[in-house]
């Protein structure tokens, strides 16, 4: 997964940073959401409930209402330094339908891109999957299937509805850190393997030492540190092109870096995780027919997808040595497309073989080699890993590494460089904000469990 910073994009300055302390002005109300874990003698019905990303929401000053954050600077008067700012600045609760677009229905949630609201607009949001108010629902996936439902028939170009697990702290890095008093009942800790430095507040203190405006989004910025993490991209895919894809880490630990060594755009390969992962995009692995609208995986209607995490052993103590995929559209299973490249198998899953060939025959750097491989993502999966659900757009690369050719100045029929139809103009924030301002994404269904036990259908 690339950079997240459109995630952070508002029109809204009020609720554009991230803070430890916790305000009294709305009360925080955790929309419901139920999902199912299932064994062999069946599913299990868990009523849970969802938690907003703290980076949404509104931070003032904890003596009063002044933003601790507007536009994409730091107020510093209340922001001199990184643990000032945790001391002076407070976290509100959300008003998840009216001021985010963030809605839920039994074992529904619904995600919209843009939600008008009385201060103006939010653009985006991030949600994660609590097992109580305070603790995020935990992962444990080895030897496991995952499964959802999800509608992506209005996610056009430029448009991510993302599912991923992050190994952030269960409790959103309360016991770890002291000044954070807002915990996971309030949607801190976030981490993923781009190791990101727009986020406002890390470890319980401010980022907001050495804080750079973005120069093409008016709400964000990249401060001094960033944020670690294994990340496992279950699902990142809009009506056009979808892909899934592991990126492991040096530790199985959220940790916090600093400066070039955090990576990014000047020194990408420079931090402890892998950022380009081993990606599955079947339109880039040789078969362009597979998915989209009207094709095999028809976007236009919902269907299920189904991943399987398979170890050496069959068992959960083993180390992970295959990440399997497959759907379920009007009650007919979908095998996965099998890879169509020169140079490579006709794989239809991730292995270790895949992702070697894979860094050959495109010409990539194997970083995710270097950062452990399977095995290192088979370390993060049995520490557990939280779950992430999302809808975003790029300010980085216009979302073309997921939908169209990447990098844009390479030949497109190079393996590997086309990963979808969509135009290498397409993707621009500023258009797609106003295009499809009414996209909404739709996750529903969420199961887990054994092997074999969360899907049905004919063959």
């Amino acid at each position: 997964m690339f950079s997240k910073l459109a995630l952070l994009s508002f029109a809204l300055n009020a609720i554009s940073a991230r803070a430890q302390l916790v305000g009294t002005y709305e009360t925080e109300t955790h929309p419901s959401l139920s999902w199912q874990r299932c064994t062999r003698s069946g599913c299990q019905n868990v009523s849970g409930s969802i938690v907003l990303d703290s980076n949404w929401r509104w931070v003032h000053s904890n003596s009063g209402y002044t933003n601790c954050y507007t536009g994409n600077t730091w107020d510093t008067s209340l922001c001199p330094n990184n643990r000032q700012c945790a001391t002076n600045c407070a976290l509100e609760g959300a008003n998840y339908s009216n001021t985010y677009g963030i809605s839920t229905s039994g074992n529904a949630l619904t995600l919209k891109f843009i939600q008008p609201n009385s201060n103006g607009k939010n653009i985006g949001s991030r949600v994660y999957l609590l097992a109580s108010e305070s603790r995020y629902q935990m992962f444990n996936l080895l030897n496991q299937e995952f499964t959802f439902d999800v509608d992506v028939s209005k996610l056009p170009c430029g448009l991510n509805g993302a599912v991923y697990f992050s190994a952030m702290d269960a409790d959103g890095g309360m016991a770890r850190f002291s000044t954070n008093k807002a915990g996971a009942k309030y949607g801190t800790g976030y981490c993923d393997s781009q190791c990101p430095r727009d986020i406002k507040f890390i470890n319980g203190e401010g980022n907001a030492e050495g804080w750079q405006p973005a120069s093409n989004d008016e709400n964000a910025g990249l401060g001094n540190n960033g944020i670690c993490c294994n990340e496992m991209d279950i699902w990142e895919a809009n009506s056009i092109s979808a892909a899934y894809t592991p990126h492991p880490c040096d530790g199985t630990q959220a940790t916090r870096c600093s400066g070039t060594a955090c990576g990014g755009q000047s020194n990408r390969y420079g931090s402890i995780c892998d950022p380009d992962g081993c990606d599955f995009n079947s339109f880039r692995m040789g078969d362009r027919s597979y998915y989209g609208p009207g094709l095999t995986v028809n976007t236009n209607s919902k269907f299920t997808l189904v991943t399987q995490f398979l170890t050496d052993t069959g068992t959960a103590s083993g180390t992970l040595k295959e990440i399997r995929r497959l759907y379920v559209q009007n009650g007919r299973v979908i095998q996965h497309s099998k890879v169509n490249v020169p140079g490579m198998a006709a794989h239809d899953s991730i292995t270790t073989q895949f992702c070697n060939e894979a860094k050959v025959a495109f010409g990539d750097r194997d970083s995710f080699g270097q950062h452990g491989g399977m095995a290192g993502m088979s370390r993060a999966m049995a520490a557990g890993m939280v779950l992430v659900l999302s809808i975003w757009d790029d300010h980085t690369a216009n979302m073309l590494w997921l939908d169209s050719n990447y990098p844009t100045d390479a030949d497109p029929n190079k393996p590997g460089i086309a990963r979808g139809t969509c135009p290498t103009s397409s993707g621009v924030p500023a258009e797609v904000e106003q295009s499809a301002a009414s996209a909404t994404v739709t996750y529903s269904n969420i199961k887990f469990g054994d092997i074999g036990t969360t899907y049905s259908g004919t063959a």
